[in-house]
């Protein structure tokens, strides 16, 4: 690519997260170019002027307390629209905010088919699909004051106390309403006052899980006294000066009088791009010549490195398979339609949500031939961008083996990113090893046929596949059981591709799962085929004694897993470590699982068996096993503390009081572990 060519990426890349030609700049808007445009003696744009013409009169015509969706139009030319006022506009003012924000969007996105514009008074949105009752958090605009809080601790605590309560407030409204105002006067010398406002179409569940994602941005400008995000379905804001009025039609909430978004004039900064909210003394053309400065600063910032991660992602894919010509043809074999995966899953309906996990949530739903599916609805705030979505459509749509997971499709439609898989109707192992009473549904032929089920996925993927692939987060949460108890292996996001003589690789990434990590993917960022099989070892253990890699109790003392059964081992006294509901079992068969195991865990690289080794050991009796020696220690035991060293990304065990306390059998959340870098 070029040097012109990449700065228009780079400049291109900025402008969707922030567009800002002739817009003021804390009167965002978004044009959807990826969802079609329209002529303008089109049918659409007919049905565009005719719906936005009826939205602008509404406010004076109906009490529908400043939220309005409508339709206009049939089949594929059929307009969708929201209007939404704050509680603090009057219909007058919500109208005449309409018609400004109608009048902006179809000059500023001229043929686009999809826009939202957000103003202080009100949020106009526009689609060619529909977009009721659907939690986007996509798209969004970040602002935020630069002057710093006197006391930044206290100013955060009181903060996250107001926020959170109105939040709850917001949450509980109606279908006419999901505001909330209200302010903290507990930081001397300083009032907080705060804002959040959702679309009423939102479930409360919704509108709460948005408010919640919004919130979590506003760690990114800690300590600073006004914040501002907007996103597609909901907004928060705080300052420390008021800029509500009072909320229309619920006088026994309302604030102070109304007063004009004026403030001390401060410098005001935003991770996309700068807005002055406040008095506006300064000409509208040296705000845009700011603007165009900062946002020429922002694309080296920000999209020179995103930039780079994806060429190198693109190179990398490339270098590992040369015929990756039919890419092309499998996503379009495989692509669904976002409306067919939304009226499968009945809107995303929690009542069909089946988990959420570190990349988003999980939902099941039944296509209209019958057929049951599992759809993984990515969250662009888990860490999981378009680098680790294409990894994981590629990669699992070549893979064919009974004991993987099996990929049936994946959506792309606007910010929205989903993949399709089949239904695995029985849930995930760890909904049966680890409960005391569904691990009796387990017996030991079923657990048996369980860990060489799981043997043999993984040796497909470390040596029979196309690819060879080291997973990374091999664990019991993405060992799903399908209706016959068969395993199957899923979540392969952070999967990540070797040439087929390559031995090891190098990451500064560490993902995974505490409790289930290689000592040298831990520590060091090294991993291998053998960082799969130290999994491996610690799924083998967990299976046999139904116990999680952490808090196994004895007497009054408690160790982790790998502890645990290397003492039984060692003492000669291995039943300790047998679940007892396995005492039917074959006693040599568990014995020689807990044996293989051990060998997989073992601290040296090297003295671990590979997988092809562990699926003969498994099906051979004949097979002699070596001696094991001391398992590697696991991080995070009560022996040592457990910190994350952001400069140079390499886990460490330390001996703090102070440091963060992660024990043995927590795993953040079923989250993988990422570093953190600026969106």
């Amino acid at each position: 690519m070029g040097v012109v060519s990449f700065m228009l990426f780079s400049f291109l890349c900025c402008l969707f997260v922030i567009p800002i030609p002739q817009a003021r700049a804390d009167e965002p808007y978004h044009c959807y170019n990826d969802i079609g445009n329209y002529t303008s003696n089109s049918t659409y744009k007919t049905n565009l002027n005719n719906v936005l013409s009826t939205l602008i009169n509404s406010p004076n015509t109906e009490n529908s307390y400043g939220f309005y969706n409508l339709t206009y139009g049939e089949k594929s030319d059929k307009v969708y629209t929201i209007g939404l006022c704050s509680g603090d506009v009057n219909s007058e003012d919500c109208s005449s905010c309409f018609n400004e924000s109608s009048v902006s969007l179809t000059k500023l996105c001229p043929n686009q088919k999809g826009a939202i514009r957000w103003t202080s008074r009100c949020i106009l949105r526009y689609s060619n699909h529909s977009i009721f009752g659907i939690l986007d958090t996509g798209t969004r605009v970040i602002f935020y004051n630069t002057a710093d809080a006197r006391n930044t601790t206290q100013f955060t605590q009181v903060l996250n106390n107001l926020m959170i309560n109105l939040i709850t407030i917001a949450a509980s409204g109606d279908s006419r309403r999901k505001y909330a105002t209200g302010n903290s006067n507990d930081v001397p010398l300083q009032t907080i006052h705060g804002l959040v406002q959702c679309t009423p179409d939102l479930s409360q569940y919704d509108c709460n899980s948005c408010l919640n994602d919004v919130f979590s941005y506003l760690s990114v400008f800690y300590g600073k006294v006004g914040g501002l995000v907007y996103t597609t379905t909901c907004i928060i804001r705080y300052e420390t000066y008021n800029f509500f009025g009072p909320t229309i039609d619920l006088p026994s909430s309302s604030s102070s009088s109304p007063s004009p978004l004026s403030s001390p004039e401060l410098p005001w900064g935003t991770t996309h791009s700068s807005s002055s909210i406040g008095k506006r003394n300064i000409s509208r053309t040296a705000i845009i010549v700011a603007v165009l400065v900062i946002v020429l600063v922002v694309s080296l910032i920000i999209c020179v490195p995103l930039y780079l991660r994806r060429r190198k992602a693109r190179k990398f894919l490339k270098a590992e398979e040369d015929d990756d010509n039919d890419d092309i043809t499998t996503r379009e074999t495989l692509q669904f339609n976002f409306d067919t995966i939304r009226v499968a899953t009945s809107g995303f309906s929690s009542s069909n949500k089946l988990g959420q996990g570190g990349f988003g949530a999980v939902y099941k739903g039944r296509l209209s031939n019958g057929e049951d599916i599992a759809v993984k609805r990515l969250s662009r705030e888990s860490g999981q961008g378009d680098i680790e979505f294409e990894n994981e459509v590629l990669l699992v749509a070549k893979l064919q083996h009974r004991n993987l997971v099996r990929l049936l499709g994946f959506c792309i439609e606007g910010r929205e990113r989903l993949l399709v898989y089949e239904f695995v109707p029985n849930k995930s192992l760890d909904y049966f090893i680890f409960d005391q009473i569904k691990k009796g549904e387990l017996d030991w032929v079923r657990r048996y046929k369980i860990i060489g089920g799981i043997a043999r996925g993984l040796l497909y993927l470390h040596e029979d596949s196309r690819l060879r692939i080291i997973h990374r987060d091999l664990k019991a949460s993405n060992i799903l059981l399908d209706e016959d108890m068969n395993p199957k292996i899923s979540d392969f996001g952070m999967a990540r591709l070797f040439v087929v003589d390559q031995t090891q690789g190098n990451t500064s990434r560490v993902v995974g799962t505490y409790g289930y990590m290689a000592p040298e993917y831990a520590l060091h960022g090294q991993f291998s085929v053998k960082t799969d099989v130290f999994s491996f070892g610690v799924l083998v253990l967990e299976i046999v004694s139904s116990q999680k890699n952490g808090g196994i109790h004895y007497s009054e003392n408690m160790e982790d897993l790998l502890t645990f059964v290397w003492r039984n081992w060692k003492n000669g006294s291995t039943r300790n470590i047998m679940d007892p509901t396995l005492n039917n079992g074959s006693l040599n068969e568990i014995m020689r699982c807990i044996h293989i195991g051990l060998l997989c865990v073992q601290q040296n690289v090297a003295e671990r068996p590979t997988m092809a080794s562990v699926v003969l050991m498994l099906n051979s009796n004949s097979v002699a096993l070596p001696v094991p020696s001391e398992p590697a220690f696991f991080v995070g035991t009560r022996t040592g503390n457990i910190s994350w060293d952001y400069n140079s990304r390499a886990m460490s065990s330390i001996q703090s009081s102070q440091s963060r306390n992660i024990s043995a059998q927590e795993s953040v959340n079923e989250a993988s572990i990422t570093e953190p870098y600026p969106r």
